[in-house]
């Protein structure tokens, strides 16, 4: 089964900035697990957990609007990590940031075989990492 490990949490300001990272293992070539598509979710207090950015193994990419253009996933295949850059950050983006993974070929099929935003379609989750933006 894939592991996924965030870090990379902690507190700012309104308008600050912040790097969260998500270590990925179980993964193996020709094994049961694979790397097709990485996302992050979020959940604030008293709020429902949702999508924010995913990105697959082809380096598409999709964003929740509300965070295009201050938020950036990324991936490095060669040292199985994710990151996500959040850039001007809000206090409503207080929250558990989850990193989560398609890596069951069945569930890459189910989802399209392309980057997802839905959260049914992520086969493995991480435990989250707290992100508090204070104003």
């Amino acid at each position: 089964q894939v592991q996924l490990v965030e870090s990379g949490g902690g507190s700012v300001q309104d308008g600050g900035s912040l790097r969260l990272s998500c270590s990925l293992s179980g993964y193996s070539s020709g094994g049961d697990y694979s790397s097709y598509c990485e996302g992050w979710f979020r959940q604030g207090p008293e709020k429902e957990r949702e999508v924010v950015a995913a990105i697959d193994e082809d380096g598409r990419i999709k964003y929740a609007d509300s965070v295009k253009g201050r938020f950036t996933i990324s991936r490095d295949n060669a040292e199985n990590m994710v990151y996500l850059e959040l850039n001007n950050l809000k206090p409503e983006d207080t929250g558990t940031y989850y990193c989560a993974a398609i890596g069951l070929y069945g569930s890459w099929v189910s989802a399209g075989m392309e980057v997802t935003l839905k959260q049914e379609d992520y086969d493995s989750w991480g435990k989250g990492v707290l992100v508090t933006v204070s104003s």
